[in-house]
C-alpha cells in the first residue's frame, strides 16, 4: 500500500501489526512478538519512505535487519517472505547509495543464496557503483539461474541486455 501510494491504508496495516505485537507479548511469546516487531518495523520503514521521510526510512529499515539477525529461525518456518536486509538495500539503491546497498543485498545472499531480487539488486548495485565486472557476474549468474524459467520477467530481460553490451 505504501509503495502504491495509499498511505493512509498502509498505516491502517501498520497499526495492526502493532495490535498483534502488542497481544503476542502479553501472551508472553517472545518469539512471535520479535518476528511481528520486525514486521511492523519494516512497514513503517515504507510508509516513512512514501511520506518522503528517507532518513527515518532508512533508521526503521537498519532498525528491523539488526532485529531480524539477531533471532535464531524457528525450525518450521519458512525463509523471510522478504528478508529486511534485501528492502534495505533497495531503499539505498532508490536513494543513490549503490555501494551501501551492495553491501546489503551480499548479506542476503550469504543467508539466502541464489535469491532473485537480491540477485538482482546487487548486480544494479554493482552496475551503477560502476564496478563492471562485479556487475557482469551477477547479471550472469541471474541469467543462469533463470536460463529455462517459462517466463521473460523485465529483471531477467535488464539482466541480458546489460550482458550483450
Amino acid at each position: 500500500m505504501a509503495r502504491g501510494g495509499d498511505i493512509s491504508g498502509a498505516e491502517r496495516e501498520v497499526q495492526k501489526l502493532a495490535s498483534l505485537r502488542d497481544s503476542l507479548g502479553q501472551a508472553k511469546n517472545k518469539y512471535w512478538a520479535e518476528q511481528v516487531e520486525v514486521q511492523h518495523r519494516a512497514a513503517s520503514a515504507l510508509v516513512a519512505r512514501a511520506q518522503g521521510k528517507s532518513q527515518e526510512a532508512l533508521n526503521l529499515l537498519r532498525s528491523a535487519t539488526d532485529l531480524e539477525g539477531s533471532m535464531d529461525k524457528h525450525p518450521v518456518t519458512p525463509a523471510p517472505v522478504v528478508p529486511t536486509r534485501e528492502l534495505l538495500g533497495e531503499l539505498l539503491l532508490e536513494l543513490n547509495q549503490p555501494k551501501e546497498a551492495l553491501r546489503e543485498f551480499e548479506g542476503t545472499l550469504m543467508a539466502e543464496p541464489n535469491r532473485f531480487r537480491s540477485l538482482f539488486g546487487a548486480a544494479q548495485a554493482a552496475e551503477r557503483s560502476r564496478d563492471t565486472d562485479e556487475a557482469r557476474a551477477l547479471y550472469a549468474k541471474l541469467v543462469s539461474l533463470c536460463d529455462r524459467a517459462d517466463t521473460q520477467r523485465p529483471e531477467f530481460q535488464q539482466a541480458k541486455a546489460y550482458l550483450t553490451q
